[in-house]
């Protein structure tokens, strides 16, 4: 645990209205109004911080009914606050914690913890406090309600319960039932179980039924709502003290049923949404007193024509096909996303808004978003929506995750909150004297990242970015300031680990950008590789992105994979002449990709070639005859973009390019594995052979397997390097 002991004055020092403790010892006592779990957790939060700075405790105790001199009361209910919501009063000698319902007392504390006795949370076991033998609260009276009234960030530091408490965080067990939440439609209805027997409860797509674990329900089958009602009614009777429960589409883009009837639907309404709608519309009068929430995400974003939510039926609504690098209002896609959420704060007044920022292929990246955080949740809160999730910061090592969720934290307790000042207050306690750095590198990034014009997006890439906020004279402007931050803080070994921690994503970027490019310094590359890979092993930050691909491998492979080498592929250079050419957006990049004798990462962004749901085929006209006896290709495995491998790649070769002699074919075995993975299909002959043209024939999966998120759906395959040795 982090503790700074600061010499500070505190709010109203000298002008006591109440007097907590004297010369280290108890002056007052704590009265509980009723037994309620949360008026506990208040008295122990704020006894465990009034004993961390004097060493003294107050009393507690049952039984506080009314206000009076040298008692702190928890609990007693007010009406001047909502859920969740508290109201603090300190007169003649005595003190109030009142609440307006669920946590309130546990937020009231907090705010007198922060405001008025000097203590500052910053993250994850991270806080300052002052040590002193007296402590003294001044006049006070102070209302709050947040603005929404379930708010979660998925931020490491949720494993501390103070943390929790601090930032006022919920979790989703505390109100779905048997913690169903999103992306439910198996788990209630397993295709795995259900699939064989009754197919016709899952999506028609592409010409037949295909049960799945992403596949959805044909919503129009009145066997499958019955099936629901009673999965339904069990979980309740199940988890009695639960109210709620999220019937949702499973994940995966455009897999909703598109039989007959659901089509019908589907057209009058506008949406794919429209046939969600009226199915929980149904369960939602069948079960008048629970709470039923959808996810309004992909293909069901917008609201349909007609239909409208019951009361008790929530809409989750997602933006994660949105750019981030301005407001939602000030981008194509954010339009788009700001027309759905206009349309259901229409017809719904129980939103859920699902933000995201967090870069889930390339999580140790910058992601320069903070300008943006306040804007868009006061268009959440102006627009319905009352509960609000932030897919943040899953690890350490993330984007300055320790700060974002700080932000998010209060901007959704109170999103009039000036967002600047919450990132210099964050920065002084956080970093110390390496803050002033820190605060420069950000406020340059922000501008070069809107000076660029490139999206900032949750699937980006460093090296999206290397001709605009990470360009050579950026990265050396980053460079100087991270240094200066180190250096400011080299004898605060707590700090500069804080320091070293936030230097980790310029230092990925670094390597991602050399291994696109021929012209670097490979000693000064294998130094870089050594201090990214020490201060992440040092600093317990194991994994790169959502898939769990893992730090250590990544910088064994980098040494393997992209160090510059000599170049012994005979095709290098080689000219492309396409039988079957790639998907239109890779054409262009196609031309050298093949074989620059550059491998791509784990992002399809820069490198590899792509063709979806169709084979490849293409010759590598190496302009004279050459001998080899062994050629290889690279394939990307990254499911959770639906791309996948192909079922097997054939090599042929030909001195005309007419006549072609195979030389082998590899097939690729089906891989269910959610990590990143480059996968070779190397074929080597008997002898050397002599050939001026290769052929490569690659064929396709075709359509994504029930097991797959695009189930029904073309699935992609990428290769980025064709050698011939």
């Amino acid at each position: 645990m982090l503790l700074f002991f600061l010499g500070v004055c505190l709010p109203g020092w000298g002008f006591a209205q109440m007097v907590l403790v004297e010369n280290g010892k108890p002056k007052a006592d704590i009265r509980l109004a009723d037994d309620r779990p949360a008026n506990r957790q208040a008295a122990d939060l704020l006894n465990h911080f009034i004993r961390k700075m004097t060493g003294a405790e107050l009393p507690v105790a049952g039984g506080g009914t009314s206000f009076r001199k040298g008692t702190v009361l928890i609990g007693t209910p007010t009406e001047e606050a909502g859920e969740d919501g508290f109201l603090i009063e300190c007169r003649d000698g005595g003190l109030s914690v009142s609440t307006g319902g669920d946590k309130g007392a546990i937020y009231g504390v907090v705010t007198l913890l922060e405001d008025y006795l000097g203590v500052h949370y910053y993250a994850c076991q991270t806080y300052t406090l002052t040590e002193q033998p007296t402590l003294r609260l001044p006049a006070l009276r102070r209302a709050e309600t947040p603005a929404f009234r379930f708010r979660q960030t998925f931020s490491y530091g949720n494993d501390d319960p103070i943390y929790v408490q601090w930032f006022r965080l919920e979790q989703q067990t505390e109100i779905f039932a048997d913690n169903l939440w999103v992306h439910t439609f198996n788990r209630i209805l397993p295709a795995a179980q259900y699939g064989k027997d009754h197919p016709e409860y899952y999506s028609f797509l592409n010409g037949e039924r295909r049960p799945g674990d992403h596949s959805q329900w044909c919503l129009t089958n009145p066997e499958v709502f019955e099936q629901v009602v009673q999965k339904v009614d069990s979980i309740f009777r199940a988890h009695p003290g639960q109210t709620m429960i999220s019937i949702s589409q499973n994940d995966g883009n455009n897999t909703y049923c598109q039989c007959d009837e659901c089509r019908k639907v589907d057209e009058y309404e506008g949406s794919p949404s429209g046939n969600i709608i009226r199915f929980l519309n149904r369960l939602a009068e069948r079960f008048p007193d629970k709470q039923f929430s959808t996810l309004a995400y992909l293909f069901s974003m917008h609201p349909p024509k007609h239909v409208k939510p019951l009361p008790n039926v929530n809409i989750m609504l997602c933006d994660i096909d949105c750019k981030r690098e301005v407001p939602l209002t000030d981008n194509a896609s954010g339009r788009d996303f700001m027309k759905a959420l206009e349309g259901w704060a229409a017809i719904s007044d129980n939103i859920f808004v699902w933000d995201y920022g967090i870069n889930f292929d390339n999580m140790v990246a910058p992601f320069p978003n903070f300008h943006i955080l306040k804007k868009n949740i006061q268009l959440f809160k102006k627009n319905h929506a009352t509960m609000l999730f932030e897919q943040v910061n899953g690890q350490r090592g993330t984007d300055f995750a320790e700060m974002r969720a700080y932000m998010l934290a209060k901007l959704m307790w109170n999103p009039e909150l000036d967002e600047d000042s919450l990132m210099q207050s964050f920065m002084e306690g956080y970093y110390g004297k390496a803050a002033p750095y820190l605060y420069r590198y950000q406020q340059v990034m922000q501008g070069a990242l809107l000076a660029s014009d490139v999206p900032l997006w949750i699937y980006d890439s460093p090296i999206s970015h290397k001709d605009g906020m990470l360009n050579r004279r950026l990265m050396k402007v980053y460079r100087e300031l991270f240094d200066a931050a180190e250096e400011a803080v080299k004898d605060d070994s707590v700090r500069l680990a804080h320091v070293h921690i936030s230097r980790l994503p310029i230092q990925y970027s670094e390597l991602e950008i050399a291994r696109t490019r021929t012209d670097g310094d490979l000693a000064e590359v294998r130094q870089k590789l050594e201090v990214f890979r020490e201060r992440a092993a040092r600093y317990g930050i194991e994994h790169l992105n959502e898939r769990n691909n893992r730090i250590a491998d990544y910088c064994r492979l980098y040494e393997s994979r992209y160090l510059p080498r000599p170049n012994t592929n005979k095709a290098a250079g080689a000219r492309v002449i396409w039988n079957n050419p790639p998907a239109p957006r890779y054409r262009q990049i196609a031309e050298t990709a093949l074989t620059d004798g550059l491998f791509g990462g784990a992002s399809f962004v820069e490198s590899w070639v792509g063709w979806e749901g169709e084979d490849a085929d293409f010759v590598l006209d190496m302009g004279e005859e050459k001998e080899f006896q062994c050629v290889e290709s690279d394939f990307l495995l990254q499911s959770g973009g639906w791309v996948l491998l192909p079922k097997s790649v054939t090599y042929s070769y030909s001195q005309d390019n007419r006549t072609f002699t195979e030389m082998g074919t590899v097939e690729l075995a089906e891989d269910r594995d959610p990590s990143i993975k480059f996968v070779p299909a190397k074929v080597v002959a008997n002898q050397p052979v002599r050939a001026r043209y290769l052929r490569v024939q690659v064929k396709s999966i075709g359509l994504c397997p029930p097991w797959h998120y695009g189930v029904g759906y073309p699935a992609w395959f990428f290769v980025d390097e064709v050698k011939v040795e």
